[in-house]
């Protein structure tokens, strides 16, 4: 049932409700109207011929107005020819007027009115004319029923279809962007609640558009990568299986077909970690773990590595903090890190590995422009940026260490160092912060 269809049933049914209740109203209303016209008619007629009721032509006048009258004795008899008429008077006690004040009453649908004449009294009786105003009520009420039902259809349909054209539209450019169009947009028109919701298709065409383009830039780069190494290892096996490289030239072609193999396999590892960290089942081993010793093992690692480089490490601790993490990723982390410093860093300028209430990666080498920070971490973006002006790694590096640290419930942000480079802030959350969203997430 589309859009149009439910709107014209609610109108039908809102104009039903509408017109049924205002007819019961009015019918009540009408019917009691009428009973208290045709009384107060009756009173009047009862008051006008309490000196004539025994005129033959008074009484012919008044049975032509479909009036009955009742004669009531001195005794209290009530006497006359309509039996309807006797009974409702009787009901009505019309004998209390012999001697006592008019007595008016009514007895079904008849109305009494009775007056004191003479040593006894009468009463005239009338039945209230209400049959035929009910039938005419009846009829209107049904005639204003099938025109309300019949407006308010054809505004339901109109308002449907008014309402639903822009959502066509809508579903439409959302059934094309589905199929793979990325160039169409929603005219941004109509209520405010259709406006927004064309402003929301056209947000996320924008952002799946931007997404698409760093996916592609992304695999670009990583076909790139993936290509450098592979042609050296297969140039230079090609070499040794030609006999080409033969003797003690065949050692140093080994460790370069190595030193690519183990670059490759770094590159897939990534990736793989990279499109785990999506994944539900990502294991991590939360627990409390006393950050310091995990920095000093890593800074072991790379001092030596630095020292090879020509570039100046240092280490800085001035606080020793519990985090919640896992202590294998965190260590991940802080590689990845250090890694990225280094290869950027030239020799004679410094990379530090700083310790306090967060944990800093520092280098001192040509830094990000100031626009760049705030991508840092999406894929494959600083790689195509840099990838002709500077040593560049996978393009997947720093974006596996923005997930890691996320996916361990921490924060990390990039800015300036003091050494003129990039500085790495990371944060984790501290056991007992931990512990509090576990339980309050319990």
């Amino acid at each position: 049932m589309n859009l149009g269809v439910r709107i014209a049933l609610v109108c039908l049914g809102v104009a039903f409700v509408a017109v049924l209740v205002a007819g019961i109203v009015s019918v009540r209303l009408v019917l009691s109207t009428s009973q208290q016209v045709s009384r107060e008619f009756l009173r009047s007629q009862a008051d006008v011929v309490s000196g004539s009721v025994s005129n033959n032509r008074t009484s012919q006048l008044l049975e032509g107005q479909g009036i009955a009258i009742v004669r009531i004795s001195p005794a209290g008899e009530v006497t006359g020819s309509d039996r309807a008429a006797v009974r409702a008077a009787r009901e009505v006690h019309v004998e209390r007027v012999v001697g006592g004040p008019p007595v008016s009453g009514v007895s079904g649908r008849l109305n009494v009115e009775a007056r004191a004449s003479g040593a006894g009294g009468f009463a005239l009786v009338q039945e209230t004319e209400t049959s035929n105003t009910y039938r005419k009520l009846i009829r209107n009420v049904l005639f204003a029923l099938g025109i309300g039902l019949a407006v308010a259809c054809l505004a339901g349909l109109a308002l449907g279809n008014r309402l639903a054209r822009p959502l066509r539209r809508v579903a439409s450019v959302a059934h094309s962007m589905s199929a793979g169009r990325r160039d169409l947009r929603v005219p941004v028109v109509g209520t405010v609640e259709l406006a927004e919701v064309a402003t929301s298709v056209n947000s996320l065409a924008d952002a799946l558009q931007r997404s698409e383009s760093r996916q592609r830039d992304f695999l670009l780069s990583v076909s790139h990568e993936l290509r450098t190494p592979l042609t050296a290892v297969t140039g230079f096996a090609e070499s040794l299986a030609d006999g080409v490289v033969t003797g003690s030239q065949v050692a140093p072609v080994g460790g370069v077909i190595l030193d690519e193999a183990r670059r490759l396999d770094r590159l897939v590892t990534d990736l793989l970690d990279l499109a785990r960290l999506g994944a539900d089942d990502f294991r991590l081993d939360m627990a409390a773990v006393a950050l310091e010793p995990v920095v000093r093992s890593a800074a072991e690692v790379w001092h030596a590595r630095c020292n090879a480089r020509g570039v100046t490490f240092s280490l800085s601790v001035t606080e020793s903090p519990m985090v919640w993490a896992d202590a294998r990723r965190l260590r991940q982390v802080i590689d990845g890190l250090m890694e990225n410093a280094l290869r950027v860093t030239p020799p004679g300028s410094p990379v530090v590995l700083a310790l306090s209430s967060v944990l800093e990666v520092r280098d001192g080498g040509p830094g990000l422009a100031p626009d760049d920070y705030p991508v840092a971490f999406d894929r494959g973006v600083l790689h195509a940026r840099y990838q002709e002006s500077r040593p560049v790694g996978t393009g997947v590096g720093l974006a596996l260490v923005h997930g890691l640290v996320t996916r361990m419930g921490g924060t990390i942000t990039a800015g300036p160092a003091p050494e003129g480079g990039a500085a790495f802030t990371v944060t984790f959350p501290q056991p007992s912060d931990a512990t509090q969203q576990l339980q309050q997430l319990l």
